[in-house]
């Protein structure tokens, strides 16, 4: 399941333009088979960074995934042609920091961990110790 659509895409950019990224037959209509490439890659690169703290793919979208998901893909629409526009590339950088950020640990996706453990490959910390073999006081006289 992708995480985002061309819905989301289209609510963020003109079809005018989808249509200048994507229409490589000089068809004057949306190639949704692009799209899906660019929103399956963007989500790829989500599932990168997120599945070293999260189960993926996510089976419940949370909404910042989501967005991230139409960034990248925008993002990626743009960098078939001819190199996205600032914004763009600072919501891309903004997004891929985010969850550079997420597979450190130091973001969150804002919702508690349903799905996974939320501690991927970190090690555990155990409190079951057996009791401590030298101490100060059985050390004392030696």
């Amino acid at each position: 399941m992708a995480y985002s659509a061309q819905s989301d895409i289209l609510e963020q950019i003109d079809e005018d333009v989808l249509i200048q990224l994507t229409d490589d037959d000089d068809a004057g209509v949306v190639d949704a088979d692009v799209v899906t490439r660019a929103i399956a890659d963007a989500d790829g690169l989500i599932d990168g960074y997120c599945g070293r703290r999260r189960t993926v793919p996510f089976t419940t979208i949370p909404p910042l995934v989501r967005k991230f998901s139409v960034d990248i893909a925008i993002y990626n629409l743009y960098a078939r042609r001819k190199g996205a526009p600032e914004d763009r590339r600072n919501r891309f950088k903004e997004a891929v920091d985010f969850l550079k950020g997420v597979a450190s640990g130091t973001n969150s996706l804002g919702e508690d961990d349903p799905e996974g453990t939320g501690t991927g490959d970190a090690p555990e910390m155990s409190t079951n110790n057996p009791e401590r073999i030298f101490t100060r006081g059985k050390m004392s006289g030696f």
